[in-house]
C-alpha cells in the first residue's frame, strides 16, 4: 500500500472538523508528552493550539537546539528556466502568461554560479518550471556535469521525474529533492492545476514514492498555503511525512512553508495564513519530530524570519531571486515570484551572528553519505 491508497481512505471534511473540535485540555495533553502523535499534532494546530504560542514556542527551541545546535543551514536557488507546460493559476510560469521566457546558456549557468561561489555558497539549488521538453533529464545531466566542479552538494526542485532519471542523477551528486503536492485535497487540486502534466495528482503524488525507492538522501515536502484550509492540509502532509520515515527510512526528510506571494498572475488566496498561525505550524511541526528539517524561504518578511531563527527553522535561503539569471545574466526576466526578505546574504550571515547563531553555507551531511 503506497501514501495514496492512505490518503483516499480519510475525508478532508471530517480532518478539518476534528481538528477545529480539539480544545485547551487536548492541546496541554500534547504539550505534556515526551513523544507526540499525529492526534496531538492535531491539537497543536487547532485553534486552540494557538492559545498556547509562548509554550509551544519554547519547547520548539529547546528540542531544536538539542538536535541541530545553533546553526542556521542557509541556501539559495539557481533558477534554470521560466519555461512551463502547466497552468497553475497561483505561478508566475504559468503557461497561459504571456511573457517572454528563458533558459540558460551554459555560458550563463556559468556566469550565476561564478557569483553564487564569490558570496560564499558551496551547494546549490537548481529550480525550473515543469517543461520537459526544454529543460528534462538530459538537460539536466549536462547541468550536473557543467557545475560539479563548483559544488560540493546540489539540489533540484523540478517537474517530478522517473526512478531511473533519479537514480542517474544520484550518480553524478544529486542530493536532495523538493517536491511539493501543494494541496493534499485531491477534491479542490484540479482547481489549481487545470492543465499540463501537473494537473495529475496520483502521478504527482506518487513521485515520493519513485524519490524513495531511487535512494534519494533527503525529500522535501509541504503545501503551498493559501489555496486550501492550511490546517488541514498540513495534518495530510505530517501523515505523509510519517509515512515515508517509516517507510524510506534510511532518507531524510525536511518540510517548507511556503505562502503565497505576489506574481505575474491575479489569483488571491482562497485562505490566509497570518504570521502567529505559521509560527504555530512550525513550532507544531517541530514538536512532532526532533528531526525532520524545517525551512524558511525569503517568501517570508525580514521580521519574521528574524524572530524564527531560534525556535525551530534549521534552514533558511538568502540572497534568492527566482527568475532565470535573476543574479548576473537577466535581472528582469520573468519571475516565478517575488521575494519579500531582499537583504543580502552579508546582512542574513550578520542578523544570524547578532543572535548568537553560527550560519553555515556549506552542507557538510552530503560529505557523509
Amino acid at each position: 500500500m503506497n501514501f495514496t491508497d492512505i490518503l483516499s481512505n480519510y475525508n478532508p471534511e471530517i480532518i478539518r472538523n476534528d481538528i477545529y473540535s480539539k480544545t485547551n485540555k487536548d492541546v496541554e495533553n500534547a504539550l505534556n508528552k515526551e513523544i507526540r502523535t499525529i492526534e496531538d499534532f492535531k491539537a497543536l494546530i487547532s485553534p486552540a493550539g494557538g492559545n498556547y504560542l509562548e509554550r509551544m514556542a519554547i519547547q520548539s527551541m529547546k528540542i531544536t537546539q538539542k538536535r541541530f545546535g545553533k546553526t542556521m543551514q542557509l541556501y539559495i536557488p539557481l533558477y534554470l528556466s521560466s519555461y512551463c507546460q502547466n497552468t497553475c493559476v497561483y505561478c508566475g510560469f504559468n503557461a497561459k502568461i504571456k511573457q517572454d521566457r528563458k533558459l540558460l546558456t551554459d555560458n550563463e549557468i556559468l556566469k550565476e554560479v561564478k557569483f553564487l561561489k564569490n558570496i560564499g555558497y558551496e551547494h546549490i539549488l537548481f529550480v525550473t518550471g515543469e517543461s520537459p521538453n526544454k529543460a528534462g533529464i538530459n538537460y539536466f545531466k549536462h547541468v550536473f556535469e557543467l557545475v560539479k566542479p563548483y559544488f560540493s552538494l546540489i539540489s533540484i526542485e523540478v517537474q517530478p521525474l522517473e526512478q531511473s532519471d533519479y537514480e542517474e542523477l544520484i550518480k553524478l551528486g544529486l542530493n536532495t529533492v523538493y517536491l511539493y503536492q501543494e494541496t493534499y485535497i485531491k477534491d479542490a487540486y484540479p482547481k489549481y492545476h487545470p492543465s499540463g502534466k501537473k494537473s495529475d495528482f496520483e502521478y504527482r503524488l506518487d513521485s515520493f514514492e519513485r524519490l524513495g525507492k531511487a535512494g534519494v538522501h533527503r525529500i522535501g515536502l509541504g503545501i503551498l498555503a493559501g489555496l486550501e484550509d492550511w490546517r488541514a492540509d498540513s495534518f495530510f502532509t505530517a501523515l505523509h511525512l510519517q509515512y515515508l520515515e517509516k517507510k524510506y527510512w534510511k532518507t531524510k526528510y525536511s518540510i517548507s512553508f511556503p505562502r503565497l506571494r505576489p506574481h505575474a498572475g491575479i489569483f488571491d488566496p482562497n485562505y490566509t495564513m497570518n504570521d502567529k498561525e505559521l509560527a504555530q505550524l512550525i513550532f507544531a511541526y517541530r514538536l512532532l519530530d526532533s528531526d525532520v528539517e524545517l525551512s524558511l524561504s525569503t517568501r517570508e518578511n525580514p521580521t519574521f524570519r528574524d524572530n524564527m531563527l531560534k525556535l525551530g527553522i534549521t534552514s533558511m535561503s538568502a540572497g534568492s531571486k527566482t527568475n532565470p539569471g535573476g543574479y548576473s545574466v537577466a535581472p528582469e526576466s520573468l519571475e516565478q515570484f517575488q521575494v519579500s526578505d531582499e537583504r543580502s546574504v552579508k546582512e542574513i550571515n550578520e542578523m544570524i551572528k547578532n543572535q548568537g547563531y553560527e550560519a553555515v553555507m556549506k552542507n557538510w551531511d552530503g560529505g557523509l553519505q
